[in-house]
C-alpha cells in the first residue's frame, strides 16, 4: 500500500511539474503505453511499472519535461508551415525540431537535462542503429536527433550507441559540419532552425532534401491557407499523435486510478466533450511515428481494419525452434520455483472447492455397474437378488472450457509476464485434473508501430481514417483439447525476448470468444489478464486516441449482454474495473495467483449458492 502512495504522489508531481515547466498550462496528464504525445488539451507520457526502478522514473519524468518543453517552446503552425512534405524528409525535419526544444530546457536547467538524458538511454536501452550505408531514412533521422544533441548541448550519446556515433560524426559533418554550427545559432529562433534543418537534409545527400522545391513551397503555402481558417481548433492540436486518447472516466492509468483507484478534485482525467470535441493530429515528441498524421472526422464511430492480410494466428511451437522453446521452458520453471508453493496452494483450495462442487451422485440397485459396498450383505441375505450394484451420475459441472487471454503487450516484460506464464500453467493443470478443459491463448501485434498495414497504407498514399493499421499476431499456447503435458514447452514463449510488443484488445477477445463458441461444452468461461487498456502508437495516430478502447467497450458489452459465454478480467496495475463487469485490479503481480484462482472460486461459487437456492 506504501508503494502505492509513493507512485500515486510521483505522478501527480510529475504531471504539476509538467504543467508548470510549459508555462503554466492546464493539460490534463494520463499514463499508458511507451511513448508520448502531447495534445490540444492533454499529454499522454509512458506507464510507470507497479515496483519502477529509479532508472524507470528518471525516465519517465525525462519524458514529461520533454513534452513540456514541447509544449512551450514549439509553434505548430510554423512546424506545419515549413515542414517537407515527403515521409523521409519529414522524419529528419522532426527529429530536427525535438532536438532543438530539448537543448533550450537542458541548457538552461540542469536537472531537466539529467532526466531528458535518463529518458534517452532508456529509449536506446535496447535498439541500435545502423553504420553510415547501411541506415534507413528512420535511421538517419535518429542520428540527425543525437548529433543535434550533442551539438546544442555538449551532452555525449547514449551509452550503447557511442561506438556507432564514433563512425556517423565524421560522416555527417564532412557534409553539414557549417550547418550544425548555423543551428547551434538559431536555438531560439524555431523558423531559422527549421529553414536550416530543410537545408540540412539535402546537405545529408539522402534523396529527401525538397525544401528548395517550388512545388513544395505551394503545397505548404496551400496547407497553410487551408489551416487558417481552423487556426484556433489546431493550435497544439498538431503536437499528438493520438490527441484524445482519454474521455471521462476511461482514461488509461490516469494518476487518480494509481493512487486511490476514482476520480478526485484535482482529477487528471479528460473531460468527455474535449474528447466528442476530437484533436487534429500532428508530430508527437519521443514519437517513432513516421506516417503522416490525418486530421480526425466524425466518421470514427464504426470499428474498420486496413488490411487483415499480414494478421496471423500462430501456434507458439511454430514460433522458434525446439531448442529454444526447451530453453525458455527451462527459464520457466526457475521462475516457478520462487512462486509455485503460493500459487500451489491456493490452486490445491480451488481443485477441493471445484471437486466439492461437482454434488457427485449415484444410482443405486443397478443390475450392472460398481459394486456397491453398502449392499454388500444382500449377497449373504439374498444371493439371488441382482440389485447390488451403483453407478454415478453426469454432473453438469464437467462439461465446462476455461479460457486464459493473456496480454502479450510489451508493458508485461518482466515479472508481469513471468507471474502470467506461471499461473497459466498451475491452472492448466488444476482444472485439467478437475475434468475441466483450458485453453490457453495470447495476444499481441507483429511489429512495432504498425508493420507491412502500416507500409501498405502509406503506399497507398494515406487515406484517412485507415481504422487498426497493424499487423495483429494471436498465439495459441494451448488448445482447449491438448493435455497440460503437450503444451507445457509452449508457455515458456511468453519469456522469449521481442514476443512482447503492442496490445490490440478488442480484436482479441472477438477472437478468443468465437473459438469459444465454436466447443461443444455447455458452459465457457472466459478470463482475461491484462496491464492496461489497448495502446497500439500506428492506429491511435491517424485515429482518435479513444479508438481502440471504444471496440473494446463494445466487444466486452457484447460478451456480457449477449452471448452465453462468461467474461471475468484481472487488471496488473490498471483498473479494468471499468470496462469489465467482473473483474478485479491488483497492484503488485505477486498477487496474479491469487486474484486468478479468487475469480474462478467465485464465479463457481456463486453457481454452488444458486444451485442450493433452487434446490
Amino acid at each position: 500500500m506504501a508503494n502505492d502512495d509513493a507512485n500515486h504522489l510521483f505522478l501527480k508531481s510529475t504531471a504539476a511539474t509538467m504543467r508548470a515547466l510549459a508555462g503554466g498550462v492546464e493539460h490534463q496528464v494520463s499514463y499508458a503505453g511507451t511513448d508520448t504525445h502531447v495534445g490540444k488539451e492533454d499529454v499522454r507520457l509512458p506507464a510507470l511499472p507497479p515496483r519502477a526502478t529509479p532508472q524507470q522514473r528518471a525516465s519517465l519524468r525525462g519524458a514529461a519535461d520533454g513534452a513540456a518543453l514541447w509544449l512551450a517552446h514549439h509553434d505548430p503552425s510554423t512546424h506545419r508551415r515549413l515542414c517537407p512534405s515527403l515521409d523521409g524528409a519529414r522524419a529528419i525535419f522532426e527529429s530536427a525540431e525535438r532536438a532543438r526544444v530539448e537543448a533550450i530546457g537542458a541548457n538552461d536547467l540542469k536537472g531537466v537535462g539529467a532526466n531528458l538524458e535518463a529518458a534517452l538511454n532508456q529509449r536506446y536501452e535496447n535498439r541500435q542503429i545502423d553504420a553510415p550505408g547501411q541506415a534507413d531514412e528512420a535511421g538517419i533521422a535518429e542520428v540527425v536527433r543525437l548529433m543535434l544533441r550533442e551539438e546544442l548541448t555538449g551532452a555525449p550519446p547514449p551509452r550503447n550507441l557511442s561506438m556507432v556515433m564514433d563512425l556517423w560524426r565524421p560522416w555527417v559533418k564532412s557534409r553539414a559540419g557549417e550547418l550544425l554550427d548555423e543551428l547551434g545559432q538559431s536555438l531560439d529562433d524555431q523558423e531559422s532552425f527549421a529553414e536550416l534543418s530543410r537545408r540540412l537534409i539535402g546537405a545529408l545527400e539522402t534523396g529527401l532534401g525538397d525544401s528548395a522545391s517550388d512545388k513544395d513551397e505551394s503545397e505548404d503555402d496551400g496547407d497553410d491557407s487551408q489551416d487558417d481558417g481552423d487556426a484556433e481548433s489546431d493550435q497544439n492540436g498538431e503536437q499528438s499523435a493520438v490527441g484524445d486518447d482519454q474521455s471521462e472516466g476511461e482514461d488509461s492509468q490516469s494518476m487518480e486510478d494509481a493512487g486511490d483507484g476514482g476520480a478526485s478534485d484535482d482529477s487528471e482525467m479528460v473531460d468527455a466533450d474535449a474528447t466528442e470535441d476530437g484533436m487534429a493530429d500532428g508530430e508527437s515528441p519521443h514519437s517513432d511515428m513516421d506516417g503522416q498524421p490525418q486530421n480526425r472526422g466524425n466518421t470514427e464511430d464504426a470499428y474498420r481494419v486496413y488490411d487483415t492480410r499480414f494478421d496471423e494466428i500462430v501456434a507458439a511451437a511454430e514460433l522458434c525452434d525446439d531448442d529454444e522453446l526447451d530453453r525458455l521452458r527451462l527459464m520457466l520453471d526457475r521462475h516457478m520455483e520462487n512462486v509455485v508453493s503460493i500459487v500451489g496452494k491456493l490452486a490445491n483450495r480451488l481443485q477441493r472447492k471445484l471437486m466439492a462442487h461437482q454434488n457427485r451422485s449415484w444410482d443405486f440397485d443397478l443390475e450392472e455397474g460398481i459394486l456397491d459396498a453398502g449392499r454388500l450383505h444382500r449377497v449373504v441375505t439374498q444371493p439371488l437378488s441382482p440389485l447390488s450394484y451403483k453407478m454415478e451420475q453426469d454432473t453438469k459441472f464437467r462439461d465446462t472450457v476455461v479460457t486464459l487471454l493473456l496480454d502479450n503487450s510489451g508493458s508485461m516484460r518482466g515479472r508481469p509476464i513471468t507471474i502470467s506464464a506461471v499461473t497459466a500453467d498451475i491452472l492448466a493443470r488444476t482444472l485439467e485434473r478437475c475434468g475441466v478443459k483450458v485453453e490457453i491463448l495470447g495476444f499481441t501485434t507483429r511489429a512495432w508501430k504498425g508493420g507491412q498495414s502500416r507500409e501498405a497504407w502509406q503506399q497507398a498514399g494515406k487515406p484517412p481514417q485507415p481504422g487498426r493499421l497493424n499487423d495483429l499476431r494471436h498465439i495459441i499456447y494451448k488448445p482447449a483439447d491438448a493435455p497440460w503435458r503437450r503444451a507445457r514447452k509452449s508457455l515458456g514463449l511468453m519469456l522469449r525476448e521481442g514476443i512482447l510488443k503492442e496490445n490490440i484488445d478488442g480484436e482479441a477477445l472477438m477472437w478468443a470468444h468465437e473459438r469459444l463458441l465454436a466447443r461443444t461444452e455447455d458452459r465457457r468461461i472466459m478470463l482475461v489478464i491484462s496491464d492496461g487498456a489497448p495502446v497500439d502508437d500506428s492506429t491511435l495516430s491517424v485515429n482518435s486516441g479513444s479508438y481502440l478502447e471504444k471496440h473494446l467497450r463494445e466487444v466486452i458489452g457484447y460478451i456480457e449482454n449477449r452471448s452465453p459465454v462468461e467474461l471475468l478480467a484481472i487488471g496488473i496495475g490498471h483498473d479494468v474495473t471499468r470496462y469489465y463487469r467482473r473483474a478485479v485490479t491488483i497492484t503488485d503481480v505477486d498477487q496474479l495467483g491469487g486474484a486468478v484462482v479468487g475469480q474462478l472460486t467465485d464465479l463457481f461459487d456463486e453457481d454452488a449458492n444458486r444451485r442450493n437456492r433452487v434446490a
